[in-house]
């Protein structure tokens, strides 16, 4: 059996520094760690529990088949800042028939993002009787 001791999700962007003014300055992500240099240097975002690597350069986008989940405290105060920053919505705040309350955006190179808001009775917040 594998031991997972950590874990990133790895995005060969189209236009690096694009994607790094997105990540970095548009959604506001902090930065864990940079290696390299140049255009095509290595960028490393905190996501929560895990990690977003930025590094390199691909001819052709990552495919859309790929989603990045990021759970936030309040969707519809990061709606407004993002909003602010110039980030285009793609589907506004909708609460889910499943519970969650879900908004869509997407990078530059169109990988979908999607914002989450686990409301306080949600069964993945609230568990009676723990």
């Amino acid at each position: 059996m594998v031991h997972v001791l950590s874990s990133r999700v790895l995005i060969r962007p189209t236009d690096p520094e694009r994607s790094r003014v997105f990540y970095g300055e548009r959604l506001g992500l902090a930065v864990h760690r940079e290696f390299g240099t140049g255009p095509e240097r290595g960028t490393v975002y905190f996501l929560g529990g895990g990690f977003l690597e930025l590094s390199g350069r691909s001819d052709v986008p990552p495919s859309t088949a790929v989603r990045l989940w990021l759970q936030v405290e309040d969707l519809a105060a990061a709606h407004a800042e993002l909003r602010a920053a110039g980030v285009e919505i793609v589907r506004p705040p909708v609460r889910e028939p499943w519970g969650l309350i879900e908004m869509w955006i997407a990078d530059p190179d169109g990988v979908p993002v999607v914002l989450v808001e686990i409301p306080a009775e949600h069964p993945l917040r609230y568990r009676p009787g723990i």
